[in-house]
């Protein structure tokens, strides 16, 4: 598995569990997620984007990372362009790291499609900021590693159909779940969290419990 980690321009905190999650991923930053290089310690081999939102000052050691320069007026997102150039350098698993806040919130909605159409395509996704982390749920049944009262909410992007949710403080079996409904919202893990999924496409968001990093 090749697992690439993608800086964009939304909100981070860098905790244990997200160095963990990082480490041994190659890097590819869109630009303003740049920024984010410096916090996590890590040197993106590739930089790309527009460039009309990147860090004013930098690092001797980022300064010189290779830019890949796009035209302003163009028809993709900084982050869907980072994407797939590291899908063009062999990625298999995506880490969207600041997928989440940010100033444009046209452009976070996007990360979590973008997500699930990825994973739809055979590509592990996760999304995080450090203390919010998102993975596309997909017909079937997985299973996740939150500690016990992690808060966690299964957003529909469609109707929902074959819900289960176990190790859950509030379980559910088999259950339909009409697209907008709040039902599977602010729930709370109890041992091992498992989700099936007969029909649709979702998102688990969760809020892991480990802090920042001194």
């Amino acid at each position: 598995m090749s697992r690439f980690a993608i800086l964009l321009g939304g909100d981070l905190v860098r905790t244990p569990r997200l160095d963990a999650q990082l480490g041994g991923a190659r890097v590819v930053a869109a630009d303003s997620g740049m920024r984010h290089a410096k916090t996590l310690g890590l040197v993106p081999e590739l930089w790309v984007g527009d460039f009309d939102s990147e860090p004013a000052v930098l690092p001797e050691r980022l300064a010189g990372v290779p830019r890949k320069r796009f035209a302003p007026e163009k028809d993709r997102t900084d982050g869907e362009i980072a994407v797939a150039e590291a899908l063009a350098l062999g990625a298999t698993s995506l880490i969207l790291v600041g997928a989440f806040g940010g100033p444009r919130a046209d452009h976070a909605f996007l990360h979590l499609a973008l997500a699930i159409r990825r994973a739809k395509e055979g590509i592990e996704v996760v999304l995080t900021s450090g203390n919010q982390e998102g993975h596309p749920v997909l017909p079937g049944t997985r299973g996740f590693d939150f500690g016990d009262g992690t808060l966690f909410s299964l957003l529909g992007f469609s109707h929902l159909s074959g819900v289960t949710i176990t190790g859950a403080k509030w379980p559910l079996e088999s259950v339909e779940v009409p697209f907008g409904s709040s039902l599977t919202v602010s729930n709370e893990t109890r041992g091992t969290l498992r989700v099936t999924l007969g029909v649709g496409r979702a998102l688990l968001l969760a809020h892991p419990s480990s802090g920042p990093v001194a």
